[in-house]
C-alpha cells in the first residue's frame, strides 16, 4: 500500500510521517513522487482545501492522496487568521515571523486571547472515494512568542493547561495533544475500517 502526502512543507511532512509511521504503508511526499506543483487552495473551510489538494496529487499519479490543510482560528479576530494562516497579511507577511507578528499586533488590546489549531485530513482514491478526519486543539495566544520548536504559530499558542507554548514542547509532546495529531489519529481509524470493508 503506498500513499502520496499532497504538501511540499518539509516540517509538516515530517510530523505526518512521524504519526503515520505505525500504519502498514510506504509514504512518499509530494516531491518524492515527483509531482512539483501546488494546488490552488480555493475552499473555504480547511476540509475543502484539503481534498482539493489530495484529489489534485490522486489525479496526477492514479494513487491514494492525502492532503492536510491546518490552521490558526482567534476567537477575537472572528476566526482569523482560519484558512488564510499560511497567507495571512498577504504579500507583506512572506515568512513565519512576519505573520505571527502581524497577528500580535491584530491582537494588541484584546481580552480574549482564546484560540484553536484546526486541522483537516483528506485521502482521496483513484476510484473516487474520501475519508476526512478533522483533530482541533484549544489554547490561548501568548502575548510575546516562546520557543525554538515547530513552525507557524506555534511560539505564540499555549495549549489549555499547559504553561509552555506548542514551539517549547518536545515532538512527542506536540503530537500528543495537536490538532494535526488528533485529525491523523482520526484518519488511522476511519482509514483502517475503510479497509476492513473491503
Amino acid at each position: 500500500m503506498r500513499f502520496i502526502l499532497a504538501s511540499n512543507n518539509i516540517k509538516k511532512l515530517a510530523e505526518l510521517k512521524a504519526i503515520l509511521s505505525g500504519f502498514d504503508a510506504e509514504v512518499l511526499s509530494q516531491t518524492e513522487a515527483g509531482l512539483c506543483f501546488e494546488a490552488e487552495e480555493t475552499g473555504g473551510t480547511f476540509e475543502e482545501n484539503a481534498i482539493i489538494k489530495a484529489k489534485a496529487a490522486c489525479g496526477a499519479l492514479n494513487e491514494p492522496a492525502i492532503a492536510d490543510d491546518s490552521g490558526l482560528v482567534v476567537d477575537a479576530l472572528d476566526g482569523e487568521p482560519g484558512v488564510f494562516s499560511a497567507r495571512y497579511g498577504g504579500d507583506a507577511c512572506r515568512s513565519d515571523g512576519e505573520r505571527t507578528a502581524l497577528l500580535l499586533r491584530n491582537m494588541r488590546g484584546k481580552e480574549n486571547r482564546s484560540a484553536k489549531f484546526v486541522s483537516c485530513i483528506a485521502c482521496v482514491f483513484p476510484n473516487g472515494d474520501i475519508i476526512t478526519a478533522r483533530g482541533e486543539c484549544g489554547g490561548s495566544i501568548t502575548p510575546s512568542p516562546r520557543g525554538k520548536g515547530g513552525f507557524g504559530y506555534d511560539p505564540v499558542f499555549e495549549p489549555s493547561g499547559m504553561d509552555r507554548t506548542m514551539a517549547e514542547l518536545t515532538a512527542e509532546e506536540k503530537n500528543a495533544v495537536s490538532h494535526r495529531g488528533a485529525a491523523l489519529r482520526n484518519f488511522e481509524t476511519k482509514l483502517r475500517e475503510y479497509y476492513a470493508d473491503k
